[in-house]
């Protein structure tokens, strides 16, 4: 396992899978502009990574998956700053989005404005059952700017997206679990260890119950092949709002991609000899 430390984020590479750890617990790990900095250059990184299948992203502590911007930076900003900073986070949202491999987030304590819109981002959602996911921008004068109005209506349905934007209503494990945003929820109890290192929730840990989980299920994706995982992604977001005869269009040009790979052939022979394949992304 390789590790990265930055002062802000730590990122692992274990086998097949990427782990980005936000470590901003003093501050309820929101997003600051040296935070999203790091998260575009990790991500650029991973995404050339041919090793890498699935990226898991999880915050420190136990309160907080990520609180959103940084309020206290954005105090400071001038008007044009405020603008930069807004392009920034729409960016790093985007690349999240787009990662040729599939994210999770694992939602280890409440995510509030950007940290719920960077979970909207991710393919996939894990989440204890003590963490709240909201939407509060109404109630500061602006709306979420980071794909949130965007994004959540085409996870859950217009009607209902309105209802947690426009009330800025907050949405438990349970309701999110029941709606399908969240597909996996860890019931925590006085029992669980925070990190493997047994460090407590105020000190910086990474939630172990939930990197297990999400460790199980990323190794479970990455038994697929990579540009099958790669192709799958861009079928279904290239064609979710296309008509039919359309996104059947985009799926054959996806499928198109991976006719003369490596990884079918030996996914074939796999299958004929009843043994595990073994892909190299190729």
């Amino acid at each position: 396992m390789s590790t990265t430390v930055d002062s802000v984020l730590v990122v692992e590479k274990e086998a097949t899978v990427a782990w980005l750890k936000i470590n901003r617990p003093k501050v309820a790990n929101c997003l600051n502009r040296e935070l999203l900095h790091a998260i575009l250059a990790a991500l650029e990184d991973i995404a050339k990574d041919m090793h890498v299948r699935v990226v898991c992203i999880i915050g420190s502590g136990l309160k907080a998956f990520c609180a959103g911007a940084d309020l206290a930076e954005r105090k400071t900003m001038s008007q044009e700053e405020v603008l930069d900073y807004i392009a920034l986070i729409q960016r790093t949202m985007r690349t999240i989005e787009t990662m040729p491999q599939p994210v999770i987030a694992c939602i280890n304590g409440s995510a509030f404005g950007g940290g719920f819109e960077m979970a909207l981002a991710c393919d996939l959602r894990i989440m204890v059952n003590t963490a709240e996911l909201r939407l509060t921008e109404v109630r500061l004068g602006i709306i979420p700017g980071a794909g949130g109005t965007q994004r959540l209506p085409r996870l859950i349905g217009k009607s209902r997206a309105k209802e947690f934007i426009l009330g800025a209503v907050p949405m438990t494990s349970t309701v999110a679990h029941h709606i399908g945003l969240v597909h996996k929820v860890i019931e925590l109890d006085h029992t669980f260890v925070y990190s493997e290192e047994g460090k407590r929730a105020s000190e910086g840990a990474f939630l172990l119950p939930l990197i297990e989980e999400a460790r199980r299920w990323a190794q479970e994706i990455a038994k697929a092949a990579p540009l099958s995982l790669k192709q799958a992604k861009i079928a279904i977001d290239d064609g979710y709002d296309l008509d039919m005869e359309a996104a059947l269009a985009v799926e054959t040009k996806a499928y198109m991609q991976l006719l003369n790979t490596k990884d079918r052939l030996e996914g074939l022979a796999a299958f004929a000899e009843k043994r595990a394949p073994v892909f190299t992304g190729e």
